[in-house]
């Protein structure tokens, strides 16, 4: 019996497979409560080419600040019409899209309110595990009280900010590594 090395594996095209059941870009029914948006942008490896093989995972709150979970003690107030997340692809270029409800305040550290924002998972060939980020809105003025963003440092807090491009739609790239690189959090 001989013990050969073999080559070294990451995840690969299969997960995606299994995973396209499950795709869904419209994350808030039309008759889910709150303002829509719409949120799009890129996927970047860290030579700053397009990831066309990446999924973006989205778990977020809903207009109330309110989580589809049963350990949320608002639960019985949650909106019955969204469950709070979707699967979203990157296409040939690395682009995603997909809409949703601007997420409501929910508590954070100390009981203190975060700043609206979505929680991102970001699966992909090379890793592993997933990478989690968030996304936060540009003209949320209360992103200045956030603490989950005031620990992140002053000049990398762009990279989870989602910039304003008109009423309802946001920009947000995704860079795995290098300049820009976005931050991940270890969760």
């Amino acid at each position: 019996m001989s013990f050969q090395s073999t080559p070294w594996q990451t995840v690969g095209p299969y997960y995606r497979l299994g995973l396209e059941p499950l795709y869904r870009t419209d994350i808030a029914p039309a008759i889910a409560q709150g303002e829509r948006v719409e949120v799009q942008g890129q996927v970047f490896d860290g030579n700053g080419v397009p990831v066309s093989d990446a999924v973006l995972e989205i778990w977020q709150a809903d207009a109330q600040g309110i989580y589809a979970h049963g350990e949320d003690p608002r639960r019985d107030d949650h909106d019955p019409a969204f469950d709070g997340w979707g699967r979203v692809p990157t296409d040939d270029q690395g682009r995603f899209a997909f809409t949703t409800v601007k997420p409501g305040r929910v508590s954070g550290l100390r009981g203190e309110p975060q700043a609206p924002h979505l929680v991102v998972l970001v699966f992909m060939r090379g890793l592993l595990q997933a990478t989690r980020a968030r996304i936060y809105f540009s003209d949320e003025a209360s992103n200045a009280e956030d603490g989950i963003l005031a620990l992140v440092p002053a000049e990398r807090r762009h990279t989870l900010v989602a910039q304003a491009q008109g009423k309802g739609l946001y920009h947000w790239d995704v860079r795995m590594q290098g300049p820009d690189e976005t931050v991940f959090f270890a969760y």
